[in-house]
């Protein structure tokens, strides 16, 4: 009973926080871990034993497919190039650069060790940046964060393990490393899509027998990452890539016919997931500040010049890392652009001047990828001998998490001091121009369709004649109502044909939309972004109308 007392108070700490970050002028993260922090502090003694496999394995998968699933496509096409050399080739030289400034400043952690606290401190937290930032950066960087923080995870771990075993078994092969990189990353990917793609399979085939309750479906929406996680591990493959193809493809199929009420049902599970586990994640970091320096500090004979001077070293390794990541975006990013108009396709899609060099390199926060990385550490390396400071490796860890949203926080709302807080031009076209479309295409299936039989009756011909005028322009609401509301039975079959009749058009109107806007969608001339929010509009209004007979 004692874990599921301590479940519901997280649960319920997370809603605090929430209403506290409207009142306390703090990126929600920040005050979450303050929660967790006072929560653990000795005279309260709310005390959680984090297991990282299962920290892994219950947050990670579920949050990667959401981004995953929620990351525009052409976007993240448009932008592969500045994304995989952030994801990629960053997440490599902050392993060398980091990886031997932490050796020098602290000889007792060897440089293996080191290489590895480099690789977990890699992967970054775009949920976090869009917390801090409100949705004030410009698309394009906002695409590029979040395409890294989907790829980097994976790179990050994938590089952190190989340095353990380095360190661990003193062997190290660059060949082997790398081939191993390679077929981690291309079969976890590959692993995620399959599954996916067979999940998919498998609702189509349930739809077409009529088997379409929301619910079912939903949960196996919520089951998916987790099995895609899960088998590409047991396959020697990355779960992280895995959950991400998974959530990625699954964006796709996801447009299949007859499926309103899931997607109406889907997006409210997954946006009250995202909301608590986020949550619980920041303030599970919170739970553990204290036992983490209470271990860092626990050899040492003074306690408060310890953790002063390793205060400083956190603050050391944290500005190196900043260094790394600029002089790798701000080289990268001018390199892209001159390649760009080397081949005559102009400069990026963004001017990379100092300014957003600055947001893509404050946009780098560390966050749960990087906690529950340095916790899965082990505790021995053989029997009897002790893991070189390991605690030392979660207090750096721990602290460069902290001042990354602490300097986000800082730096974030400066530097986009003077950009307004506006939506996208060009989304608003697209988004004006997929409307026009849609209604012209409803319009059309309107006009083609033949409402009711050839009239053999006064009565059929007076249907029919309410048929057309329902056609060319759906009757006013107000009308409705008073018809509706009307006492005689004459007047209630009738609102009550009206309305079956007027539901139909509006039903039929509505799927053509919903063709149309695929068709558009398949045809690159909207994006994935475009697509939701239209369809969002479509699916709320399709559900308004309720059971169609």
């Amino acid at each position: 009973m004692q874990t599921a007392y301590t479940v519901l108070i997280l649960l319920m700490l997370v809603g605090v926080s929430r209403l506290l970050g409207r009142v306390i002028p703090l990126p929600l993260p920040l005050v979450q871990i303050a929660a967790g922090a006072v929560l653990a502090w000795p005279t309260l003694g709310l005390h959680v034993a984090l297991d990282p496999e299962l920290f892994l394995f219950l947050f990670l998968p579920p949050l990667l497919f959401s981004d995953g699933w929620r990351m525009p496509k052409r976007e993240f096409w448009r932008l592969r190039g500045p994304i995989l050399t952030l994801a990629v080739g960053l997440v490599l030289f902050t392993v060398v650069g980091a990886g031997y400034f932490i050796h020098w400043l602290l000889p007792t952690i060897p440089l293996p060790v080191a290489f590895a606290l480099a690789a977990v401190l890699s992967p970054t937290d775009a949920v976090a940046v869009s917390a801090i930032s409100q949705n004030r950066l410009p698309g394009p960087l906002m695409h590029m964060l979040q395409g890294e923080a989907l790829m980097n995870d994976a790179s990050g771990l994938v590089t952190f393990k190989f340095a353990l075993v380095a360190a661990i078994t003193g062997v190290f092969s660059l060949t082997n490393a790398s081939l191993t990189f390679v077929l981690v990353a291309c079969g976890g990917l590959a692993i995620g899509v399959a599954l996916s793609w067979l999940v998919g399979r498998l609702r189509a085939w349930m739809i077409g027998r009529g088997w379409d309750d929301p619910a079912t479906h939903v949960v196996f929406m919520l089951l998916l990452p987790f099995a895609a996680y899960v088998l590409a591990e047991r396959l020697g493959a990355s779960g992280i890539l895995s959950a991400v193809a998974a959530g990625m493809m699954q964006s796709w199929l996801d447009l299949l016919p007859r499926q309103t009420s899931t997607r109406l049902l889907n997006r409210s599970v997954w946006g009250l997931l995202e909301f608590a586990f986020n949550g619980l994640i920041f303030l599970l970091l919170g739970l553990q500040l204290p036992d983490i320096i209470k271990a860092v500090v626990s050899h040492e004979t003074t306690l408060w010049p310890t953790l002063f001077y390793r205060c400083l070293d956190v603050v050391a390794i944290f500005l190196v890392l900043l260094a790394l990541r600029f002089i790798w975006v701000q080289s990268i990013w001018r390199l892209f652009g001159l390649l760009r108009r080397w081949r005559g396709k102009g400069d990026l899609t963004l001017v990379p001047t100092a300014r957003s060099c600055w947001l893509l390199t404050v946009g780098g926060v560390r966050g749960a990828v990087t906690l529950a990385g340095v916790m899965s550490v082990p505790l021995l390396i053989s029997a009897g001998v002790d893991f070189p400071e390991r605690d030392l490796l979660i207090f750096i860890a721990a602290g460069v998490i902290l001042l990354s949203l602490v300097a986000a926080c800082i730096a974030l709302p400066l530097l986009l001091r003077g950009i307004p807080k506006s939506p996208d031009d060009a989304m608003r076209k697209e988004v004006r121009e997929a409307w026009r479309r849609t209604a012209e295409a409803a319009i059309h299936a309107l006009e083609a369709e033949d409402v009711v039989e050839p009239a053999d009756s006064p009565q059929d011909a007076a249907q029919a004649a309410l048929a057309a005028e329902l056609k060319a322009r759906i009757m006013s609401e107000y009308r409705h109502q008073l018809e509706v509301f009307n006492d005689s039975a004459e007047a209630q079959a009738l609102a009550s044909q009206m309305d079956l009749l007027e539901s139909r058009l509006r039903l039929k109107a509505l799927r053509a939309q919903r063709l149309e806007l695929y068709s558009l969608r398949r045809h690159h001339e909207i994006g994935d972004d475009v697509l939701s929010e239209i369809l969002r509009d479509l699916d709320l209004s399709e559900a308004n109308l309720g059971t169609v007979k």
